[in-house]
């Protein structure tokens, strides 16, 4: 009774998963910046899988944490304050993007790329782009059935305690993260310009190509969530980490919505 726990918060141990993410991020930058001074990924790979074992190595614990009774309700709050903010983190992140995407529709570059002009085309001379009516669309239909299938996932699992449903939910919702992921990278291998030499592709590029990251680590978020299912995890009760991948993929949903209508519809 000595070490019996008399109040509702958690008192973290000692951890060296701090240091070794910050570690190991570092080295994936480091590396990232020799590879692109042709220096070989080498770098940037060791860094890449310190991550990853990070994640493994302190998700694990947080999930050990939790079936021992740790994340009490008063614990769940900060946690999820975590998660709020980690998206709104994001959201500010893409924002970036879209910034500079509609900086350069509403000002694009003379000819000579050297100063704005109010009447210059946008896109730029040259650059054909996506239809946004054929694959773009049918990719928005993709993402948002999948979402559907994330709620209906976790109304399985939070107001039935049915897992037959929670799982078939995820299974499908992953499903079409992946075919959502492989008609993107094939609407890229089709595009009728590049990343370099003209602002439209570098905008186009950089906020489609950092969604699709985002629906990749969705897709691995959900995926890890299956296999908790399958082991047994989660309760309606206690289910903050289905809960939190829920959060993000409707994240990724709703940037996605704002992409289509302003970079493929108004933006082309």
């Amino acid at each position: 009774m000595a070490h019996a726990k008399d109040h509702d918060y958690h008192i973290l141990p000692p951890s060296i998963w701090p240091l070794a993410a910050s570690v190991a991020g570092f080295l994936m930058l480091f590396g990232a910046v020799l590879w692109m001074h042709d220096s070989g990924p080498w770098v940037f790979l060791i860094g890449f899988v310190g991550v990853l074992y990070v994640m493994f190595g302190w998700w694990s614990e947080t999930i050990a944490e939790n079936k021992v009774g740790d994340h009490t309700p008063v614990v769940m709050i900060g946690l999820r304050y975590g998660v709020i903010l980690f998206i709104m983190s994001e959201v500010m992140f893409f924002f970036a993007w879209f910034w500079s995407f509609f900086k350069h529709a509403l000002y694009p570059m003379d000819p000579d790329g050297n100063s704005p002009a109010i009447d210059g085309p946008w896109p730029p001379a040259g650059i054909e782009t996506f239809d946004p009516f054929h694959l773009p669309l049918i990719n928005t239909l993709i993402l948002l059935c999948s979402g559907a299938a994330a709620t209906w996932a976790h109304h399985a699992l939070a107001h039935e305690n049915n897992r037959k449903d929670l799982k078939n939910g995820l299974i499908l919702s992953i499903a079409l993260g992946l075919i959502f992921t492989v008609f993107q990278v094939y609407e890229y291998g089709h595009a009728a310009f590049s990343f370099s030499g003209n602002i439209y592709g570098a905008n186009f590029f950089m906020a489609t190509g950092f969604h699709g990251f985002h629906v990749v680590v969705g897709t691995l978020f959900l995926f890890i969530c299956l296999l908790r299912v399958l082991r047994g995890h989660f309760t309606p009760e206690q289910h903050l980490g289905f809960e939190a991948a829920a959060w993000y993929w409707h994240f990724v949903d709703v940037v996605w919505l704002f992409l289509f209508a302003a970079v493929y519809i108004w933006g082309g």
